[in-house]
């Protein structure tokens, strides 16, 4: 059984219920400052809901495991991302298994 958690920056409603609602997903409205994470913590981002990508860097820096998803046709913005250290996937490949890429129960 993993303890690993997922702190999950997902403002739209049907994508969340995409992910269901496993207890260990705490789902946020905001991306705040965040501090260094548990170990094991994964932060879930929708690309399209942050107004500076670049800012997740910073994120990164700090120790976070940050995993990102965006339209298949942003291509700059997913390719911003990944420059930030963030590992980057497609909405489709996201949602066609997203347990494949975070830590489950």
């Amino acid at each position: 059984m993993s303890t690993a958690s997922i702190v999950a920056f997902v403002p739209d409603l049907m994508d969340r219920s995409r992910l269901g609602s496993p207890p260990n997903v705490t789902f946020i409205r905001e991306l705040p400052d965040l501090t260094a994470p548990a170990a094991g913590t994964v932060l879930l981002v929708d690309l399209s809901r942050v107004p500076d990508v670049s800012s997740l860097s910073s994120l990164v820096s700090a120790g976070w495991r940050v995993v990102a998803f965006g339209s298949h046709v942003e291509r700059d913005l997913l390719a911003n991302a990944a420059s930030a250290g963030v590992e980057v996937l497609t909405r489709s490949a996201f949602f066609s298994d997203p347990w494949a890429v975070l830590p489950s129960e």
